[in-house]
């Protein structure tokens, strides 16, 4: 279900401060439709512009911890942010970006790639940077610069069946025979889903088990209970600190790079408010979205807007 907050998130502390280059694909002159005597500027130290950016996210806990992140990195500079969470997959959410429902969400720059390129043939976090501001343009949409933070995803087993099976890497997965494997709905059809594994590997033995919470604690669960026998899970999944889970190797490189990164409606644009993101992302690290998750998943329990808090505080970015 959309999760839309109750109250807008308005700036209340001094600016970041802090200068980031634009991304590439973001250097040409954007398109607005807002007068420029009426945007303010986005680095004003506590004064809210008069645009609202409505900030959205995934249904998972991941995504909204980052949605989260960029929000109230924006908040503090002084943009009027408005955060709609829990959309849904992105089927769901670009034509929120498309329709102005939202303008800004943290995407996976390989997913989103493959999105609008089912075959596409990049692979490193270069090489799906370049590739994305073309894909996504025609839809109106801008990328800015990607974080090192990223959250791939994995063929995993649990430790007893990579054991007996003698099972290391996901071409492996042939000597299961016939299998059952657990993930997102969308990974029937993705290129490293269903597809590449007979394409790429060779194995044809799996039966798909559309699990919805996106190799949260139910596609967990349906690991270590047998329920299925491979699963999709994130690499920055806590289960892999607290169960006995093996991900297999990809020497193909089927799974191409999913780092973090923010991308927009091109029509709010502005260079204001991609200096922002784009500092925050220049902080973000893989080892940050472990922690970051383990707090709000595990032990801690903590909202994913007090984790957001105080990781921008520890970075100095509020």
């Amino acid at each position: 279900m959309t999760h839309i907050r109750p109250r807008r998130l308005r700036a209340s502390v001094v600016g970041l401060g802090l200068v980031a280059a634009l991304a590439a694909c973001g250097s040409d002159d954007p398109t607005s439709t807002a007068d420029p005597a009426d945007e303010g500027d986005g680095g004003n130290g506590g004064e809210s512009t008069s645009e609202t950016i409505v900030v959205g996210s995934f249904n998972f806990p991941e995504s909204e911890i980052l949605a989260e992140i960029y929000a109230q990195a924006l908040v503090a500079d002084g943009f009027d942010v408005e955060e709609k969470f829990n959309i849904g997959a992105r089927q769901q959410t670009i034509p929120a970006l498309q329709d102005g429902s939202i303008n800004l969400i943290p995407e996976y720059n390989g997913n989103l790639l493959a999105y609008y390129d089912t075959e596409y043939a990049e692979r490193t976090t270069e090489e799906v940077d370049g590739a994305l501001p073309d894909a996504i343009a025609a839809d109106g949409l801008v990328a800015l610069e990607s974080a090192e933070a990223e959250d791939k995803d994995a063929y995993v087993v649990t430790k007893e069946t990579a054991e007996s099976e003698d099972l290391t890497s996901i071409g492996d997965l042939e000597k299961l025979g016939e299998f059952k494997l657990g993930a997102n709905p969308q990974f029937g059809e993705l290129g490293y889903g269903i597809p590449g594994l007979e394409s790429v590997y060779g194995v044809t033995g799996a039966e798909f088990v559309p699990i919805e919470d996106y190799g949260g604690p139910d596609t967990v669960k349906a690991l270590v209970d047998g329920s299925v026998q491979v699963a999709d899970i994130y690499t920055t999944s806590p289960a892999f600190g607290t169960e006995d889970l093996v991900i297999l190797e990809d020497p193909e490189l089927m799974i191409s790079s999913q780092n973090i990164v923010p991308v927009m409606a091109e029509d709010v644009f502005s260079e204001e408010l991609a200096e922002v993101l784009n500092a925050v992302s220049a902080e973000l690290t893989t080892d940050d979205l472990i922690a970051l998750r383990g707090r709000v998943e595990e032990g801690e329990k903590v909202s994913a807007e007090v984790a957001a808090t105080d990781w921008l505080t520890e970075k100095g970015l509020i």
